[in-house]
């Protein structure tokens, strides 16, 4: 959740804003919720719509702020590790670079649709990116239109229209995992069974796309004892205001003036990343980027607006001139920003726009078609004139490595009682690169599980006498699942054993220039043989001469048949392998976790008497 004023731009995380508060906060959120009731009471006294609009979105961002910074305050410093913002940009030289790697490896594919009448075309970008670690550099990338087999093309509309009889392309409404992909719509016509193969095929996809890269990044490492300090580079600098358990306060300023590139454009200059004793980068929780200054003056002008009868242009130029006025007082920057964890050190990086590089390129970008599984015996070509690495690739790969005692550790019990007919208690623990070997073939052995009363010190007591119908394990999803119907007495513990499964993990690395039957390199795709490497045993990571793992464009499966077995498989990566590592699940074995669950009390006032 990063908050910031103008407050017509707040933006909050509502995962956030669903956090509980602590007991030392109730009264903080007690006075938030009357204020709020006040808030709204008043703006049912207004009666000009236009004053009304006003006060509500400067009012609202307000009591927004105040809500998203109770959030904060009161969330539990509990610590989540997060992944370094700025890795993508320390593999390339120049800020251009990156914006280059962005803008031409850059593709569309064609995607299988459930539907005669639609077609889904899926722009695969080279870099993953998520709040708050957006693309580094402010830009914008519109779609014009598509170009069809018999050269038809459609122009690109916002929205689908129901009136339209015609061909349309739009953005797609029924993917939300993937909310760049756009939709070919086909007309429908009632009665005629018109299938979506027969209609002309999407073959390019025309658009624009602007970068803008800034002269340099630069990044300040700083821990307590540079509170109070200001560290200068150049133009640029920083100073700690504050560093405590989870959030650090910043004040950061670039003397020299803004880039005319870069005019209007929003810019947030600002990465601020923390780490832990253990050397990790920290998760954001999120941050607030106002003073008191700024939420002063905001809250004056919202007084202002409440003080007024009508809108009017004369009053709007004057909440405009006195905006400007203050904002132009404000030579410094403010950001507080909250960590999931203890902060040890805490890295200010800031994007320097006082020379700009704007990058624009119109887009003629081919629709290219690789179905997960082919029946297509030759290999299409997917080579894209970039590298891009996998950075998350490390981490990842420690699954390879995990040990009885760390996967025993790593476990966490979570309960639900909400339905007591079928209460339940989960064995979950963080999926890993070891769970993607485990494969399919699972002896669980035995699960056993009894359950307990507890004696009037709250100990565990006696055990229940149940039938077998009463409780069902099922070790594979890590589950039991109880009827309290079915107990003679309220249960207070439960005592037993949940298998949980640990792929045993041979690791090998190969030089590409020498690499076993049934692995081939044909440019940048590895081609493998699934009989000599079967895809439920065998993994296959590539690194470069740089000693970095490429980053995996996609996979495809070719089938002998829809139905039949998997005759080969090809990877493709963003740039050419150099060496290969080959990860084999060599055993399967069975882990007993033990456990000794005190059982959450549920409503059985709804239970059959």
């Amino acid at each position: 959740m990063d908050v910031r004023l103008p407050l017509t731009s707040a933006g909050l995380c509502l995962a956030l804003l669903m956090i509980g508060c602590s007991p030392s906060d109730e009264k903080r959120q007690v006075s938030l919720e009357e204020k709020t009731a006040q808030f709204e009471k008043s703006l049912d006294a207004i009666q000009d719509p236009k004053l009304k609009d006003a006060v509500a979105e400067l009012g609202g961002s307000l009591l927004l702020l105040e809500r998203a910074q109770l959030k904060l305050d009161s969330k539990p410093v509990d610590t989540e590790y997060g992944e370094d913002a700025l890795a993508v940009l320390k593999h390339y030289p120049t800020p251009q670079a990156l914006v280059d790697t962005y803008i031409n490896g850059l593709f569309v594919l064609h995607k299988d649709s459930s539907s005669d009448y639609l077609t889904d075309l899926q722009p695969v970008f080279p870099f993953n990116f998520s709040i708050p670690a957006a693309f580094l550099f402010p830009h914008g990338l519109e779609w014009q239109s598509v170009t069809l087999s018999n050269k038809r093309v459609i122009a690109f509309q916002p929205e689908w229209s129901e009136t339209d009889p015609g061909i349309q392309l739009s953005p797609s409404s029924s993917n939300l995992t993937n909310p760049d992909d756009l939709t070919v719509t086909y007309p429908f016509i009632d009665g005629l069974d018109v299938e979506n193969k027969n209609q002309p095929q999407p073959v390019s996809l025309q658009g624009t796309v602007e970068v803008i890269a800034p002269r340099r990044l630069y990044s300040f490492d700083l821990t307590k004892k540079d509170v109070g300090q200001t560290r200068t580079n150049d133009n640029l600098s920083v100073t700690l205001l504050k560093l405590e358990n989870n959030y650090a306060e910043i004040e950061f300023n670039n003397s020299a003036p803004l880039a005319p590139e870069v005019g209007d454009t929003p810019l947030n200059p600002l990465i601020v990343q923390a780490r832990d004793t253990t050397g990790q980068f920290l998760s954001r929780s999120g941050s607030i980027n106002e003073t008191a200054a700024q939420i002063a003056f905001y809250q004056k002008q919202l007084a202002k607006m409440q003080q007024q009868k009508a809108w009017s242009e004369t009053f709007e130029k004057q909440l405009n001139d006195e905006q400007q006025a203050f904002e132009k007082q404000q030579t410094h920057h403010y950001s507080k920003v909250y960590f999931n964890g203890p902060i040890e050190t805490v890295e200010v990086s800031v994007l320097d726009f006082s020379a700009a590089t704007v990058t624009r390129k119109d887009l003629n970008l081919p629709v290219r078609r690789f179905d997960r599984a082919t029946t297509e015996k030759t290999i299409q070509p997917l080579s894209l004139p970039v590298v891009v690495y996998d950075d998350q690739a490390p981490t990842w790969l420690k699954g390879a490595t995990l040990g009885e005692e760390q996967l025993k550790k790593s476990v966490t019990v979570h309960q639900s009682v909400e339905d007591p007919s079928a209460a339940q208690i989960e064995f979950d623990h963080p999926k890993s690169f070891n769970d993607e070997l485990l494969g399919t073939s699972f002896n669980p052995g035995e699960s056993p599980v009894s359950f307990f009363t507890e004696d009037g010190n709250g100990k565990r007591d006696e055990p229940i006498e149940l039938p077998p119908e009463a409780y069902q394990v099922d070790p594979l999803r890590g589950t039991i699942t109880y009827d309290l119907n079915l107990f003679p007495e309220t249960p207070a513990y439960a005592v037993g054993s949940m298998p949980i499964f640990l792929a045993l993990v041979d690791k090998q690395t190969i030089d590409a220039h020498h690499l076993p039957k049934g692995l081939e390199l044909k440019g940048n795709a590895l081609v493998v043989d699934s009989k000599l490497f079967p895809a439920q045993d065998w993994r296959f990571f590539a690194k470069d001469d740089s000693g970095n793992y490429l980053k995996e464009i996609l996979s495809v499966s070719h089938d002998a048949s829809a139905q039949g077995p998997a005759i080969f498989s090809v990877h493709y990566f963003y740039g050419q392998p150099t060496r290969l590592e080959t990860y084999q699940r060599t055993d399967l074995t069975t882990v007993q976790y033990g456990f000794e669950v005190k059982l959450d009390k549920a409503d059985t006032s709804s239970l059959d008497q």
